[in-house]
């Protein structure tokens, strides 16, 4: 049996640290959760219940409460956070994504080839089911946003479900193209290392 005291911890933390006590179980045996209110006790209840963990609770004194958890053979703690979601109702924060546009094409090798891929990787990004937060183009990559450019439909669909297009102004200027932008906003190198620095994830075709 493994004990854990979640005595003035708030949610998620009695979840956390009972789910992190399963994970040593390494199998059968009982978990006991010390807590000093009653929505830590419903959430950790909850969190059996998703589980398939049988789960009791007693109050011990005006703000203290134990709950048991009991896990059977065969049962494995989740790793993923999805369990301590659930039973705190805790929406995930939503990863944020920037896709880092340098050229007008993607990869070496054939120009025009280099061309249609990124054609290609712009069109497939706009339909993803999750899209990115921000889109930064610069240097060669300036070009996209501006008019002929073959992926421009695929950025302004994007653009009109909330994705953030910046195109650098220095790199608009270099190649003569600051009145041929089409779609997004310009932005300086500041802005660009910000959303750099604060992406959970960049992408680079």
């Amino acid at each position: 049996m493994i004990q854990v005291n979640a005595m003035g911890d708030a949610c998620p933390i009695p979840v956390v640290k009972t789910k992190n006590a399963i994970k040593e179980l390494n199998g059968a045996g009982t978990v006991e959760t010390l807590v000093d209110n009653e929505i830590a006790v419903q959430n950790l209840k909850k969190m059996a219940s998703v589980k398939g963990y049988e789960a009791t609770s007693e109050q011990l004194g005006p703000n203290e409460f134990k709950v048991t958890m009991v896990i059977g053979e065969g049962a494995a703690a989740d790793d993923a956070d999805d369990t301590v979601y659930e039973a705190c109702d805790i929406t995930p924060r939503k990863k944020k994504i920037v896709v880092q546009i340098s050229a007008d094409h993607m990869g070496e090798g054939g120009e025009q080839l280099g061309k249609n891929l990124l054609k290609g990787f712009i069109y497939a990004l706009s339909q993803q089911d999750v899209l990115p937060d921000t889109i930064l183009c610069y240097n060669g990559g300036a070009s996209i946003t501006c008019e002929d450019s073959p992926a421009l439909e695929d950025l302004k669909a994007m653009a009109a479900e909330g994705v953030e297009i910046l195109t650098c102004g220095t790199c608009l200027d270099f190649f003569g193209l600051k009145e041929k932008l089409a779609v997004g906003e310009v932005t300086n190198m500041y802005v660009i290392v910000e959303k750099l620095s604060g992406a959970d994830l960049i992408i680079r075709p």
